[in-house]
This record gives structure tokens, sequence and C-alpha cells, in this order.
């Protein structure tokens, strides 16, 4: 709303600032430059004032094209989002075999945690204080009840046939979302506990993801195995 009340004398102003186009690239500068801030903070602790020097823009500017650190947070959210929901739900009901799936899976989240390590704490945040916020934002990346319907019954279909084969023993989909959702998003949702509690600094965090992708899809399959 901010952006929509300033004068047009202020909008012309903070437009013609020299070496910043008036053009998409000034708000994929911002953008950029949010998401630097965000890892650097985390998105609560984050300022607009901080993200603006970061652009290299001024206040004004960034409030013209974002108007609120929310807004911000919600445009990097949904850019990652984009590129790890709709892969991720695709890769579920692909024909791929589970482990494969398992593996590619475990890639996608691992790529997006990396590149955003402040996202899962933000979306653990907005499920507590506005989950329908959330909500509101991945209707915005995909049909979230009609992929969730779809992910979970192709996963089901899976390890009914593996339970089936004899490799592993009858399983709900949803017990096995759970456990792949606490082995592959908790370290990065948790990274500040396990640096307290344990002294993983970045540089083991940075290790156990190497493991994860490496190592996690068959660490799950043999904690369901008979």
């Amino acid at each position: 709303m901010f952006g929509t009340l300033l004068p047009v004398w202020i909008i012309r102003m903070v437009k013609s600032q020299k070496n910043v186009p008036d053009d998409r690239s000034t708000e994929a500068q911002i953008l950029d430059a949010a998401r630097r801030v965000f890892v650097r903070r985390g998105v609560a602790a984050a300022r607009t004032q901080e993200i603006a020097d970061e652009a290299g823009v001024n206040k004004a500017l960034l409030h013209y094209y974002y108007r609120s650190k929310e807004n911000l947070a919600d445009a990097v959210f949904l850019e990652a989002a984009r590129h790890l929901f709709p892969p991720m739900v695709a890769t579920f009901v692909s024909g791929l075999p589970l482990r494969e799936k398992l593996l590619r899976a475990i890639q996608l989240q691992t790529d997006a945690a990396t590149a955003n390590p402040f996202l899962p704490g933000f979306v653990m945040c907005e499920l507590r204080t506005d989950a329908a916020r959330l909500t509101r934002l991945l209707h915005a990346v995909l049909p979230v009840e009609t992929a969730q319907q779809q992910l979970v019954a192709a996963l089901q279909a899976d390890l009914d046939a593996e339970a089936a084969a004899g490799r592993l023993r009858p399983t709900q989909a949803e017990t096995f979302l759970v456990a792949f959702l606490s082995l592959a998003v908790f370290p990065f949702a948790g990274s500040h506990m396990l640096n307290t509690l344990l002294g993983l600094d970045a540089a083991a965090l940075d290790r156990l993801a190497a493991w994860r992708r490496a190592e996690l899809a068959d660490t799950l399959l043999r904690a369901f195995a008979p």
C-alpha cells in the first residue's frame, strides 16, 4: 500500500537514480539482495535498510517495487518453491523406482535448502503464526490438495509394491513421509540447535548435506525394512 500512496514526483525521483535501471533488472537486483540478507540474518532479523544497502538502491525504491519486507520474503519463498515443490511432486508421481524417487527428492530438497538456508525456518514460523498465508503462497505454486493426494497415492502404491516383494514392511505413506521430512528437513530447520547442542558449524552441516545426498535414501529404506 505504501508504494501506491507515493507522490508521483517521488516515484520519478527514485526511478531516475543514477545506475538504477527502470526495468525488471532492478527488481531482480533487490530480490537477490534480500536473499543474501535473509541468509545472513534470517527473515525476522533482516531490515529493509540493510536490504536496500545490499542492493545499492535507496529505501524508497525498494518500497516502490516490493512495499515491505514481508513481500520480499514472499517473493523469495515463491521463487524457491517453484523450483522445489512441482518437481518434487512430479518425482513422486513418476514411474521411477522408489529408491530413485527418493534420491531425486533428496537432491531437490537439499539443493533448495542449501541455496536458501533460511527457508525451513521461515516456513516453520509461518506455520505457527499465519498458516493461512503460507497456504495461499503454496497455492500460487501448485494445486496443493490435488498434488498432496497424487503424491500420497503414488507413494502408497510404491510402498505396497515394495512390501509385496518383501523388501519393506507394510507402511502407510504418511508415516514414511514424516520420516523423510524429519531426516531431510530438520538439519536445515534446526541448524542453530545442532550448532548449540552438538557443535555442528556451517562446515559440518555442509558435510551432513553431502552425506544426505549420498546415503539418506538407503538409510530411510533400511529403517522400513522387514
